[in-house]
């Protein structure tokens, strides 16, 4: 198809505006972030070693891998989740009912297997493996584990919650999640994806997604948020951070996700925190199903992507619901103030119309 030219010289221009953006405010970000998190790094795997002194049930699965640590998650570029990964689940079945949304259960397969389990101790007497409880003991030794390791002097746990949570240097917030890694297994609650008759993702992405799996991790649930049901500290959140970042490969996808990161962290952090890079990235994932082509993934098309992105955005937060990308049920804005989701749909208004009516908005955004 023939564009004229006056559409090609925008579009090139946009393109300018993005790949400026990208260099300069986006790419300042990403550095500050990596030196952020070679610092923070430093800091928890030496806690974590103190920790596997005390306790060799829990080894520390932080690995710097070229300057990357794996099951380390960016939530904003001064915190930061670090996920343990737990030995072996053994004689535990995973089950995933649907009662309790976003989250599952690890029940023993037969009671007369309990004493062969490595977490004996934490599970309940109606073979439960409670994920409270098994980061209540973790809690407990990362406590002690501040107080003998090097870094004493910088590092703080956070109190008033029963998430194992450490301030560094007064500056950054990390929350150390104790997980399983569930490969070879997909979810009941998440069997809906992907959703027939749309070319993305490709086949062999999705079997490569659901061989990989998925975690589940001992903290707080946001569906579980004023419920007060008896499996509430047994349930395990599940994530999917995995299955996420490898279905973001290729295209702009990437490219997109950190700018709108960006403008986030810039003109969306607000009181309350409505909207996280998490809601950007979910958002974002929808967006890859209704542009399911390759060519709609091209760097000519990004402006187009994020004003789109940013317009979901906007309903979501009018409507006060943002459904989870593989658990629909979850609603990510729960136990968020309605007045705090009413103000972020007008400050993502005012920087949406700002993208939208100016070619060089991003020059000052």
């Amino acid at each position: 198809m023939l564009l004229p030219a006056d559409m090609l010289a925008a579009q090139s221009k946009m393109v300018y505006q993005i790949n400026k953006y990208f260099g300069e405010r986006v790419m300042t970000r990403k550095s500050q972030v990596m030196k952020t998190i070679q610092e923070v790094c430093r800091v928890v795997q030496d806690v974590l070693k103190e920790v596997e002194v005390q306790e060799p049930r829990f080894i520390s699965s932080l690995t710097d891998y070229n300057g990357r640590f794996d099951g380390l998650d960016v939530i904003s570029p001064t915190e930061f989740e670090i996920v343990i990964y737990l030995n072996q689940m053994g004689v535990l079945n995973f089950v995933d009912d649907g009662t309790l949304p976003g989250c599952a259960v690890l029940k023993l397969s037969d009671g007369r297997k309990r004493s062969m389990s490595l977490w004996v101790e934490f599970i309940t007497a109606s073979g439960y493996l409670s994920a409270r409880k098994i980061r209540s003991r973790f809690q407990t030794l990362v406590a002690q584990a501040c107080d003998k390791c090097a870094y004493r002097d910088s590092v703080k746990m956070i109190a008033d919650t029963t998430e194992v949570k450490l301030r560094i240097r007064e500056r950054y917030v990390v929350q150390i999640t104790p997980a399983f890694k569930c490969a070879g297994l997909w979810p009941r609650s998440a069997s809906h994806w992907p959703i027939a008759h749309i070319p993305w993702p490709h086949p062999n992405i999705v079997a490569e997604v659901k061989t990989e799996g998925f975690d589940m991790l001992s903290k707080e649930c946001i569906g579980l948020q004023g419920k007060q049901s008896a499996m509430e500290g047994d349930a395990w959140a599940l994530s999917f951070i995995d299955a996420e970042n490898r279905l973001l490969q290729g295209g702009s996808r990437k490219r997109c996700l950190s700018i709108l990161k960006t403008l986030r962290d810039r003109h969306l952090d607000l009181p309350g925190n409505p909207v996280t890079s998490y809601h950007m990235k979910t958002l974002l994932l929808y967006e890859c199903e209704k542009h399911p082509h390759e060519a709609e993934w091209d760097e000519t098309c990004i402006a187009d992507r994020i004003n789109g992105i940013l317009l979901q955005l906007i309903s979501c937060l009018q409507c006060r619901r943002c459904p989870h990308y593989f658990l629909p049920n979850l609603d990510l804005f729960k136990g968020k103030s309605p007045s705090g989701l009413e103000n972020a749909a007008k400050q993502v208004w005012r920087l949406t119309r700002e993208l939208l009516t100016n070619s060089r908005a991003l020059e000052k955004l």
